[in-house]
């Protein structure tokens, strides 16, 4: 008990990056039971009401407007992007391979926040960047690895969902930059939801596609699908209250292969070892990028008291 007391809102955090390693499998499953559009709705719904049961219903007094506007508007967009690949995909496989292109997000972020502010990095950062699309190649390239060939087969096979996939790191990479220079500190996570429901339900009725079929099972796995998306969110609001946020951002760059595994397991399937290479090495890339950005704790000086 000491120890949970003592490490608790890391441990939330940790919790929050694993649910949300679950998000592409519960998002490619409710989109086979129920429609990639008509899942994708329901999930976020069931997301958006629990956290309102668990936060709070969203309160506008005192948030900042262009935080609030473009934040509800990359964050929506951003998400149905997330949600239409995963459920557009062929197969379970594609889904996956495509969930790893989203998460060229980090370094796609850095580069702009060192664009916006004209920061002075190390020069160590660009084969960071290199080596995390790089591994995005030779994932989508399949059992191929780096193939010109294989990776244009694959985009042909399916031109909208990779095209919603490689735009959607982009967006979310814009969405990071904007909430870090105007959130101050405020947090509209479930009006976010909120609006990412709307926004797919809106899109539902625009489709054609046919009626959803509700049994026992496909409740019961929208309802956990929905629970575990919006537990971490709720997770990691408290985890940034005291948890170790060295720790939290250097795990959260893992995310990739929590994400594999989990899909992996989750979904039934087997990843080719040029998929798991791929995957280190867009890990691996984040991963460069974050340590030679990040700013370093300043220095005591001699005379400090401990």
């Amino acid at each position: 008990m000491d120890f949970f007391s003592n490490h608790k809102y890391t441990l939330y955090g940790i919790a929050a990056i694993l649910l949300w390693s679950c998000l592409v499998a519960l998002l490619r499953d409710v989109s086979e039971l129920f429609g990639p559009i008509g899942g994708a709705a329901l999930m976020y719904s069931v997301s958006a009401l629990f956290l309102i049961l668990v936060m709070g219903r969203p309160k506008f007094a005192g948030f900042n407007k262009r935080y609030i506007i473009w934040g509800t508007a990359l964050f929506a967009l951003y998400e149905v992007c997330l949600a239409l690949f995963v459920g557009l995909a062929n197969n379970r496989h594609q889904a996956v391979e495509m969930a790893v292109i989203n998460y060229l997000w980090p370094t796609l972020t850095i580069l702009l926040s060192i664009v916006v502010n004209r920061s002075k990095v190390s020069v160590l950062i660009y084969p960071g960047m290199l080596l995390a699309f790089f591994g995005v190649a030779w994932c989508v390239g399949g059992d191929s690895g780096l193939s010109i060939n294989s990776i244009m087969g694959n985009f042909a096979s399916n031109p909208t969902a990779y095209l919603l996939a490689f735009v959607a790191p982009f967006i979310w990479s814009v969405y990071c930059v904007i909430t870090q220079k105007n959130s101050n500190g405020q947090n509209a996570i479930v009006l976010f939801f909120i609006a990412t429901a709307l926004s797919l339900w809106v899109l539902y009725g625009l489709s054609d596609e046919p009626k959803m079929t509700f049994t026992l099972h496909a409740t019961i796995t929208l309802i956990l699908a929905g629970v575990v998306v919006g537990s971490g969110y709720a997770l990691w609001n408290q985890a940034i209250i005291g948890g170790n946020l060295m720790l939290l951002g250097t795990l959260s760059y893992f995310t990739p292969v929590f994400s594999a595994i989990i899909s992996a397991l989750y979904l039934s399937i087997t990843l080719s070892a040029s998929f798991w290479q791929g995957v280190i090495m867009v890990t691996g890339g984040s991963l460069v990028c974050y340590f030679v950005t990040r700013e370093k704790p300043a220095k005591k000086p001699l005379n400090a008291v401990n």
